[in-house]
């Protein structure tokens, strides 16, 4: 019903500043009863982090930043959503404008700056859902200010690991100065033994996954693996908003706002470094594939990349939550197509070739 209403929403959310028509559609979310979606093809469920998702087809963060919506969401038909960016402090992040619509590219550009209403909002909503059915995860970070951000992952850990199914550790963002800088090798090992850490003291099951940045060198994500291997991470997320700007774009003038750059245009730069994480890391550890899927094609190549689960977000911006069922379907499609049982049957079949894309 949502997906098909969307056609009809679109001219008005797009003739509003993109960061008040994404406020709105979170206010349109709270409004709705909530609902559980038909059940998944089960040839689409996927088994990973000792648990089971219905579908691979997640929400990544950066949409419901504040855990407001995540079981409408659910609604959706997402196989999961991963809520935050969540810094212990509150902070507004950047000066708006800060979130700018590419539509010939079917891009995003945002310099957000982890704006949060800080930990304790969030826990005191995740821990409101405590016993509802649906895999949720939170994506944590450090607030601008910290002086010690590594205690800021620890905090963000102890008090969200009880509450959810996966923390995903973000050192990615390209909109908090300095906080990149955490992806070097030493900053890594002790921030990811100090995280794993705090989720043993509090909540053993919960899985810890590592996001990473498309614009890293194949040398850096040498090192980030081989760590992320060492430390326990359960699974890497592969990958974050780009700060590059591809020649290729055709809204020039947007073009030149800084943020992170997400959608169609990162589809090629992130699945080839998906593919280069998969061909280091093999299935010692499952992969979640992110960037430019905007299609069952897209999502489709994620995986022979290497993929295990996949996110997206900028992609419903311009066609709306009725992509989420017409990827599933798709998928469904192929795997009927190939004649495979299951999803797993592909993961990384393609990824020597993928691990090669020109750009």
């Amino acid at each position: 019903m949502i997906g098909a209403l969307f056609p009809l929403a679109k001219p008005l959310l797009h003739r509003l500043d993109a960061e008040a028509a994404h406020n709105l559609t979170i206010r349109g979310l709270s409004l709705l009863p909530t609902r559980r979606p038909p059940p998944d093809d089960a040839r689409l469920a996927v088994e990973v982090l000792g648990r089971r998702f219905p579908n691979p087809v997640g929400l990544a963060a950066g949409y419901d930043k504040g855990a407001e919506v995540p079981d409408a969401l659910l609604g959706l038909g997402f196989g999961f959503v991963e809520v935050g960016g969540v810094v212990p402090r509150a902070q507004p992040g950047n000066p708006a404008p800060r979130v700018f619509r590419l539509r010939a590219d079917g891009a995003v550009i945002n310099r957000f700056g982890l704006n949060s209403e800080g930990l304790d909002v969030v826990r005191r909503r995740l821990a409101a859902r405590e016993g509802r059915p649906g895999r949720i995860g939170v994506n944590i970070g450090a607030n601008k200010e910290a002086t010690d951000r590594l205690a800021d992952y620890v905090a963000c850990t102890r008090a969200l690991a009880p509450l959810v199914d996966f923390v995903t550790v973000n050192v990615s963002s390209p909109n908090t100065p300095g906080l990149r800088d955490l992806q070097g090798e030493a900053f890594l090992d002790d921030l990811l033994a100090r995280v794993v850490e705090a989720r043993d003291a509090v909540h053993p099951g919960t899985a810890i996954l590592l996001k990473i940045a498309p614009d890293i060198t194949l040398a850096a994500l040498d090192a980030m693996t081989a760590t992320a291997l060492k430390r326990g991470v359960q699974a890497l997320v592969v990958s974050n908003t780009t700060i590059a700007r591809p020649a290729t774009l055709a809204e020039t003038a947007l073009a030149r706002e800084t943020g992170g750059l997400s959608g169609r245009p990162l589809f090629k730069p992130a699945t080839r470094l998906l593919a280069q994480t998969y061909l280091r890391v093999g299935t010692k550890i499952p992969l979640v594939g992110v960037g430019g899927i905007d299609s069952a094609e897209a999502a489709w190549t994620k995986i022979l990349a290497g993929a295990s689960l996949l996110q997206l977000y900028s992609a419903l911006v311009y066609q709306g939550p009725g992509l989420i069922g017409s990827i599933k379907a798709g998928l469904v499609a192929r795997l009927a197509a190939e004649g495979a049982g299951s999803l797993s049957a592909v993961v990384g079949r393609d990824a020597k070739t993928l691990a090669a894309l020109p750009d």
